[in-house]
């Protein structure tokens, strides 16, 4: 049964996206596509209600809140809850920040350089994962590879051009 409790489909609310470019649009392909294959997500409140999953996902950010709707392989909606980002406002620009200088480095710096600051981003992103679970605890059950990469996509529904 706990096969069941993952998602198999998950979404960015389009008009939340403002602007993308290859680099974020790959970030984004790549944490769909890792996130679906393999993560754990178990929403307390359908589960308590009788439905095991699997589940659909749509992300929305608005008014600083991220909006998350959850509903069956069916499309039958079973909750929504809002989560306050104000907790991860300077993580997302520190991320941002280090992202921006990955790319960079890749670019233009010795593999040395690159492996410097791909550690830094990824402590930071392994830092804002935890949180994120923590977080999420009340609500929805994750381990920390799906909350990492539900971080990534908290992090591309915030790009602003």
């Amino acid at each position: 049964m706990t096969d069941s409790y993952r998602l198999i489909d998950i979404k960015l609310d389009e008009h939340t996206i403002l602007w993308r470019n290859a680099d974020i649009e790959q970030e984004r392909r790549v944490a769909i596509f890792d996130l679906l294959e393999g993560n754990v997500f178990k929403p307390l409140e359908s589960v308590a209600a009788g439905h095991h999953g699997p589940y659909k996902l749509l992300l929305a950010v608005e008014e600083g809140r991220l909006n998350v709707a959850v509903s069956a392989a069916d499309d039958a909606p079973l909750e929504n809850f809002v989560l306050p980002l104000a907790p991860f406002r300077r993580t997302v620009r520190d991320y941002f920040a280090i992202c921006d200088s990955y790319y960079q480095a890749i670019r233009q710096s010795t593999p040395q350089q690159i492996e410097t600051i791909d550690m830094a981003r990824r402590a930071i992103h392994n830092d804002a994962a935890e949180a994120l679970k923590e977080r999420l605890e009340s609500r929805v059950e994750v381990d920390f590879d799906t909350a990492r990469r539900l971080f990534t996509l908290i992090c591309v529904l915030h790009i602003r051009g």
